[in-house]
């Protein structure tokens, strides 16, 4: 396993003033993803899935779940950069470095947000125009080629990136570094299909072998910290604990369009949610449904901040917590008490309150039923190991040891 340490800081030039925009923004991305659907159709993105993952193996099931040791791969480092996460990645040769946004809801890697584009011999431009739509942002500009250099042996040939001529919505960052799945650049790019992912390239090339990213993310109190790792082609086993359990992804659209799941949302003994959603690392809070919303505000008594739009508990109430439960493929993964709260000395970095306590679950603004009733934000891939699986069509989750910290 290679792995290279990235610990790019992101300064904040253009402060978030209220925590409100945070909640905006989420929930912007999840009418995103709500008004989004392949072209194909649900039966067509299974379908394309099953063409794409021909390089995988047999992995037995049980229940819908697999349970099986980790595996290695090749690994680079990611930045908290308080609502994100973003990595250094090196475009062309000689390589320019970008911070680029790390996005398992999106596709499409690109430049020029921030920090224009230096083509280089490597550059190649198609003369096609791409334009991709976030919910909160966009960009639209042309289509290149370029050598794509990701940390250590992670080095992409003629990998499609789109460089900006327009973008909005993207303070402090370069672009984007698009790990969804291939299904979502399709229309992306006039006169093309879909584009290959930097995953698809790295396989392709031989770089790596299954087709698959493992991420962790460490609880951090600050911002602007190398806490957390990507890891290209398999899983890095020092990360977790125990084994990985995985979930095929769901049949449920428009859930199945990105890294959806199916799921059981508990709070004190009692099912608030059992549905379809996605994992998300675009996602800053853990978002669900409104009316499982309004079950978690009911039983926690938490009450809305109207300046935030976020849940406050007052000390009582959060001592009270019980956890918060996710059953996923069988198994549970708990968020404590304490992992359903922002960092409370990193509230005045988002213009919050320092005297409050803001939970991570919000309403992600439409009830139940919708074919994407929850969003897991990096709010709770903080407290766990995620896996992204195309070579097997599936996500995996597991423990790690700072899924019960006492970070917040």
């Amino acid at each position: 396993m290679s792995s290279v340490s990235f610990t790019t800081a992101l300064s904040r030039t253009k402060p978030v003033t209220h925590l409100k925009h945070l909640v905006q923004h989420d929930k912007n991305r999840a009418q995103k993803f709500l008004a989004a659907r392949c072209p194909t159709g649900p039966k067509g993105v299974q379908e394309l899935r099953k063409r794409r993952h021909h390089h995988g193996g047999h992995t037995s099931t049980s229940g819908g779940a697999t349970t099986t040791p980790a595996a290695s791969g090749d690994t680079i480092d990611v930045t908290d950069a308080a609502v994100t996460y973003t990595a250094s990645v090196g475009v062309g040769s000689p390589a320019t470095q970008y911070t680029l946004l790390i996005d398992t809801g999106s596709s499409n890697t690109w430049v020029g947000a921030d920090k224009a584009y230096n083509p280089t011999d490597t550059s190649k431009t198609t003369r096609h125009t791409v334009n991709v739509s976030y919910g909160s942002g966009q960009f639209s500009g042309t289509e290149f080629t370029d050598t794509v250099d990701l940390g250590g042996d992670l080095v992409i040939k003629n990998q499609s990136i789109g460089v900006a001529s327009s973008a909005q919505g993207f303070n402090d960052v370069d672009g984007i570094l698009g790990i969804g799945p291939v299904d979502l650049t399709e229309g992306t790019v006039s006169q093309e299909g879909q584009i290959p992912t930097v995953t698809d390239n790295l396989l392709s090339q031989s770089t790596i072998s299954t087709e698959s990213i493992g991420i962790f993310y460490q609880p951090t109190t600050e911002a602007n910290l190398a806490n957390g790792e990507l890891t290209f082609g398999g899983v890095d086993e020092s990360k977790i604990s125990g084994d990985v359990t995985y979930v095929p992804i769901t049949s449920t659209s428009p859930a199945s369009n990105y890294w959806g799941i199916d799921q059981d949302v508990e709070y004190d003994g009692n099912t608030i949610l059992s549905s379809s959603g996605i994992v998300d690392t675009g996602t800053t809070l853990m978002l669900i449904a409104s009316d499982a919303f309004q079950a978690y505000q009911k039983a926690t008594g938490g009450q809305m901040d109207q300046s935030t739009g976020l849940l406050v508990f007052t000390e009582e109430q959060f001592n009270n917590l019980k956890p918060l439960n996710f059953v996923i493929g069988g198994q549970t993964f708990s968020m404590t008490p304490n992992a359903q709260i922002w960092p409370r000395n990193m509230n005045s970095t988002l213009g919050g309150d320092s005297n409050k306590i803001y939970s991570i679950v919000a309403d992600l603004g439409n009830n139940s039923g919708t074919g994407l009733d929850f969003i897991n934000g990096f709010a709770f891939l903080q407290r766990f190991y995620s896996v992204y699986d195309t070579t097997n069509n599936r996500v995996g989750i597991a423990e790690t040891e700072f899924t019960n910290a006492e970070t917040n």
